[in-house]
């Protein structure tokens, strides 16, 4: 029983299945539903009538019509009034809803025979008892355009004889339809066939609007997202192809969030352990430092003296170090808010320069500082556009101090000013004995891009160029 109920929910469940029901239903409509129809009319007419139908397969084609009626009348050719009007009537007794007359060639009506006897002038009052040529050609001319149709052939088949002409008429509602006027087998059929295929169309356009309802509502939430830029689950339908997709994709909208909450975790446990760690580091730090210095201060061997200067500068890497880690944390996690405002970079850059200059003089650096007098307006945030211009001063001093050079000039590049550093080092992708560099340079290109500047390295062997301008319109 078990296995009979999986069996009918996934047969259920199945937009083939689904699908190909609706097609063996339309295979069987006419094998099977239009005989039934055809049964239920039969059934309607049994009940519905009023008297017994009329055969109307006597009239349902007029070609043989018109060949038997030109065959009467070419036997009649040698026959007196008398056989004429018998043969008729014998005619009328077989065409019972056919009206029959005669014309004889003195162009005298002769006999009239209709469906209701006795009733001739007011049903048809069109046939006159003395024709004239006129007339005679009038009624055989619209004959085909009449309604009753009529069936003219002269008597002997054939103008010459000279025996007048005989009509058959017969009622347009007998031709190809009901005994009652109304629909006949074929317009039943008709009806009937366009009534179950409309209804086919129909089923099979629900069947795949709802299909594609069901699939809009999918792209739909695949592509909007909610403030966190992430898609939000959706509530299944039935558990068909679709339903099974609709699952995966709340599946996967369950894991992305989870994975998100594991990563906002995991990046705030990050930045909270990089500055406990920077602050608990710079106590300890700046304690061993000041012992260093009251170490230099003791009577010491000139190599102790210069393993104290060793650790000394060691010891002040790590600080810078820790620094740029405290600052790379506060500026990633956006928890730093830069006040941008209209400053003149030279001044910046001559202040900065100044304050570097002592270092450069112990390092025996030589010194280029070329700026114009005309002031360059940017918008920066002064105290972190200082600590750019320190970390680059401080890239050339631990990683290109074998040039000697420091170079500080301003150039139209692309027609803008820009602000140039350049030194005589190894070069920019030259391995170095500090490995705090990269997080320095790190450092700065997120303050490039907060302070929507931009900044292009230019290096060689002989040296390396930082090129430093504002995409901007000088203002």
């Amino acid at each position: 029983m078990r296995g009979l109920e999986r069996i009918r929910k996934k047969r259920n469940s199945s937009l083939l299945s689904g699908y190909l029901l609706i097609i063996v239903s339309a295979l069987l409509f006419i094998p099977v539903v239009l005989p039934l129809s055809f049964v239920g009319y039969n059934i309607l007419n049994e009940v519905t009538k009023g008297a017994p139908p009329v055969d109307t397969s006597l009239y349902s084609n007029i070609a043989p019509l018109e060949t038997m009626w030109h065959k009467e009348a070419l036997h009649l050719e040698s026959a007196s009034s008398e056989a004429i009007n018998q043969r008729l009537h014998e005619l009328s007794r077989k065409y019972t809803e056919a009206t029959m007359f005669w014309v004889d060639g003195q162009g005298k009506t002769q006999l009239i025979l209709t469906p209701e006897e006795g009733d001739k002038d007011k049903i048809y009052p069109e046939v006159p008892d003395q024709w004239t040529a006129a007339e005679a050609i009038s009624f055989m001319k619209e004959s085909t355009n009449r309604d009753p149709l009529a069936i003219v052939a002269f008597v002997g088949d054939k103008v010459e004889a000279d025996k007048g002409f005989m009509v058959m008429q017969i009622p347009s509602k007998l031709l190809n339809k009901g005994a009652y006027g109304g629909l006949g087998a074929w317009a039943w059929y008709n009806f009937v066939l366009f009534t179950l295929f409309g209804g086919f169309a129909l089923v099979s356009w629900m069947f795949f609007r709802k299909i594609r309802k069901r699939l809009l509502q999918l792209q739909t939430a695949m592509t909007i997202t909610g403030p966190d830029r992430m898609p939000k689950s959706i509530v299944t339908g039935k558990l068909d192809e679709i339903g099974r997709l609709e699952e995966a994709f709340n599946t996967m909208v369950t894991k992305l969030d989870e994975s998100r909450r594991r990563e906002i975790e995991e990046e705030e446990l990050r930045k909270r352990l990089v500055s406990n760690l920077s602050h608990d580091l710079r106590t300890p730090l700046t304690v061993i430092r000041s012992h260093i210095h009251v170490m230099t201060k003791e009577d010491l061997t000139s190599k102790g003296k210069q393993s104290l200067q060793l650790m000394d500068e060691r010891i002040a890497d790590l600080s810078v170090l820790i620094e740029n880690l405290l600052s790379y944390n506060l500026l990633n996690s956006g928890r730093v808010t830069l006040k941008l405002e209209r400053k003149d970079v030279l001044r910046l850059l001559r202040e900065s320069a100044a304050a570097w200059y002592p270092v450069w003089e112990k390092e025996g650096f030589d010194i280029d500082i070329n700026l114009e007098a005309e002031p360059l307006f940017w918008r920066v945030d002064e105290v972190w556009f200082r600590r750019i211009l320190d970390n680059l001063y401080q890239n050339i001093v631990r990683h290109a101090s074998s040039g000697h050079y420091v170079g500080i000039s301003t150039e139209q590049r692309n027609e803008q000013r820009a602000i140039i550093i350049a030194d005589h080092g190894r070069g920019i992708q030259s391995p170095s004995d500090y490995r705090g560099a990269g997080l320095g340079l790190s450092i700065v290109d997120l303050l490039m891009k907060h302070m929507e500047l931009e900044w292009v390295v230019e290096s060689t062997g002989k040296g390396t160029s930082i090129v430093i301008f504002d995409p901007r319109r000088e203002i």
